[in-house]
């Protein structure tokens, strides 16, 4: 008789606990806030240092190549046909955007020209070469 007592003596709670919600809530924020400028620094590219003038970031498109020599549009990777693709779409949409060209320090010469030409084969001719700010590097060193 007393297990029939107790059982009809429990009554459903009502109210929701929202303490495991908030901790969530709060450890997903941490992750947001500590990841975000992660993604905004961009791709890990070494640039060479030169003296330049300074571009203003409108109208442009960033395209990268790693020293792996992976092919970047505007951070992602893309593979050589779907760069082709790309930059015909961009011609056709943005014909007045200048192609940002980040090209790392250690990649060989022949890599970064075959994406200057399949820029130039797909009617991009806006291209400006990325560098860090500094001083030229001198022949030999």
């Amino acid at each position: 008789m007393g297990r029939k007592a107790e059982l009809l003596q429990r009554k459903a709670f009502s109210d929701i606990n929202l303490t495991p919600l908030m901790d969530l809530t709060f450890i997903l924020l941490i992750t947001f806030i500590i990841t975000f400028p992660l993604l905004e620094s961009g791709l890990n590219v070494d640039l060479p240092a030169a003296r330049g003038t300074p571009l203003t970031e409108e109208n442009t498109v960033p395209v990268s190549v790693d020293l792996e020599g992976y092919w970047y549009v505007e951070q992602r990777q893309v593979t050589a046909e779907e760069f082709a693709a790309e930059m015909r779409t961009l011609r056709q949409t943005r014909p007045e955007a200048t192609v940002l060209l980040r090209g790392d320090r250690g990649l060989p010469y022949g890599r970064l020209m075959e994406i200057m030409q399949a820029m130039h084969e797909n009617g991009i001719t806006r291209i400006s070469l990325v560098t860090q700010t500094g001083q030229t590097l001198r022949p030999g060193s």
